[in-house]
């Protein structure tokens, strides 16, 4: 797909949750699963979205005011180490969370300048702010969230 069908399809799944937001009402409230996915309601998720291409995280990011983007590899210890906090942020910080797969988007995570995982980036109206290379604590990285979110 090129980048203009790509940014036509982004725009297209725009105008659709628009529309959906439009024809239900936006503003009842009405959340049934604690899990938001971003993708259809427009609200930050709870749990950690996994990105699918550079397109949507750029997408992504600029859906959402504060955006923690955990990359990430499956062979990684220390990523593993981490995926219970990085969740735990999704569940109760005010940042949307996204996970890279660097092996998936090398393309991506060299973009970023991702030499190690795990690498966090921390996303703040639509531009990179932070950067945490390898494990922190949940405390930390919710004090560096609380900074930008606040």
């Amino acid at each position: 797909m090129s980048d203009a069908e790509e940014l036509e399809d982004i725009r297209r799944r725009k105008r659709e949750r628009l529309e959906r937001r439009l024809r239900e009402g936006e503003g009842d409230g009405d959340v049934s699963d604690g899990d938001v996915d971003a993708d259809e309601s427009g609200r930050t998720p709870t749990t950690p979205q996994h990105i699918e291409s550079a397109s949507h995280l750029d997408e992504f990011v600029s859906t959402h005011g504060v955006v923690l983007v955990d990359f990430y590899a499956d062979w990684c210890g220390p990523c593993k180490m981490l995926e219970p906090t990085v969740a735990q942020l999704a569940r109760e910080t005010p940042a949307a969370v996204a996970k890279v797969d660097i092996d998936t988007l090398q393309g991506l995570a060299s973009q970023y300048g991702v030499s190690g995982v795990p690498t966090l980036l921390l996303f703040s109206d639509g531009e990179p702010v932070e950067r945490v290379v390898g494990v922190r604590d949940y405390g930390t990285l919710a004090s560096l969230v609380s900074g930008y979110a606040g």
